[in-house]
């Protein structure tokens, strides 16, 4: 899950995050001694070269705010010729991934621990990504609380910079009134082309893991709305 508070009057930076505090499981803490020196990145890394990276040439996603890593694990295990880089503040999510990717053996699979926002201005190229995600992202449901939303404009724009011509940005959220938040900031922006037939949502795609969160809430009766929108240009 992916937050984002409003910026104090004298800060003109909004942050992709709130801090949450949590204590480590021995897994957990595991994932962060042994899988952190092979597999984190940090912002000190500068600009990434993902060749370099992943010592190949291949499709890269990045997923913002993974949680507890499952679904991205799931993804990396199902596309091995594929890369993937997560990013999650909340250091108990990052130890539990962690673990998992030392469990599965993978090698495809990176991981920052810090602001999206940073990570994207100061460590992913330009036109390098093939698809960002964003799923399941806080809704910040009260309308006084909406530009603490981490879907803005701005940040849209920086999103379809960082991808790559025909590359796809795949949201997802279990709240009605925030998918139709989100299809109107898309629709609205430049450069960008609805994959949805319709125009609207697209069927949940294949690709996409369903969480056990989302099939409580399927049981519940909830929906689920996939968008994917492709930069064009």
């Amino acid at each position: 899950m992916t937050d984002q508070p409003a910026a104090p009057e004298h800060r003109r930076s909004i942050r992709s995050f709130v801090m949450r505090a949590g204590r480590m499981t021995e897994g957990q803490q595991k994932g962060m001694d042994q899988g952190w020196p092979r597999f984190g990145l940090s912002l000190k890394d500068g600009q990434l070269d993902l060749d370099s990276v992943f010592g190949r040439q291949a499709p890269c996603n990045l997923e913002i705010g993974f949680g507890m890593g499952n679904s991205l694990l799931e993804m990396a295990q199902t596309a091995p010729e594929q890369d993937f880089i997560g990013i999650e503040v909340h250091r108990p999510g990052v130890g539990a991934l962690l673990n998992n990717v030392l469990k599965a053996g993978i090698t495809n699979l990176r991981v920052y621990d810090c602001d999206a926002i940073e990570v994207l201005d100061k460590a992913i190229p330009d036109a390098s990504l093939d698809r960002l995600m964003l799923f399941f992202p806080d809704p910040w449901h009260k309308k006084k609380h909406h530009k603490r939303r981490i879907v803005q404009p701005d940040f849209v724009q920086k999103v379809r910079q960082k991808l790559k011509p025909g590359g796809i940005f795949h949201m997802a959220t279990d709240w009605q009134h925030y998918a139709e938040y989100m299809l109107e900031i898309m629709q609205a922006a430049p450069g960008y082309r609805n994959l949805a037939e319709d125009n609207t949502y697209v069927p949940r795609p294949e690709e996409r893991p369903i969480t056990k969160f989302e099939k409580r809430g399927e049981r519940l009766g909830h929906g689920v709305w996939d968008l994917k929108f492709e930069r064009v240009g």
